[in-house]
């Protein structure tokens, strides 16, 4: 399956999905991060699933952001214990789809209120 690139750094908590290809293109559909995200949205912590809108929310290991202007998405390495298929797919979308995949502590996100948990 696929692995992440190397950054040099050991493993960090999370890594961001750029919607840029390594061409430095757009990555289309521009709504592609909240699908992804919504797929993604059924791996949640135990009991987190709750309340009356807790089927409408992203998952707090794989979430939309911005980044400089770009939609992103965030992938906590969590998700890889948690449910492997889930870790690889996201990780295969990525690669499938040729984006910038980078080391959350290289970027910095323009805020956190597009994070869902």
């Amino acid at each position: 399956m696929a692995e992440l690139p190397q950054t040099g750094k050991e493993h960090a908590d999370e890594f961001v999905i750029l919607g840029v290809t390594s061409k430095g293109r757009q990555f289309r559909p521009s709504d592609w991060a909240e699908r992804l995200c919504g797929v993604m949205s059924c791996f949640k912590p135990p009991g987190s699933s709750r309340g009356p809108n807790a089927h409408i929310r992203y998952s707090p290991y794989v979430y939309p952001t911005l980044v400089n202007g770009v939609k992103a998405v965030v992938v906590n390495n969590a998700i890889r214990n948690i449910e492997p298929l889930a870790y690889h797919f996201v990780v295969n979308f990525a690669k499938d789809n040729d984006l910038q995949v980078v080391d959350a502590n290289a970027v910095q996100p323009a805020d956190d209120s597009a994070k869902k948990s």
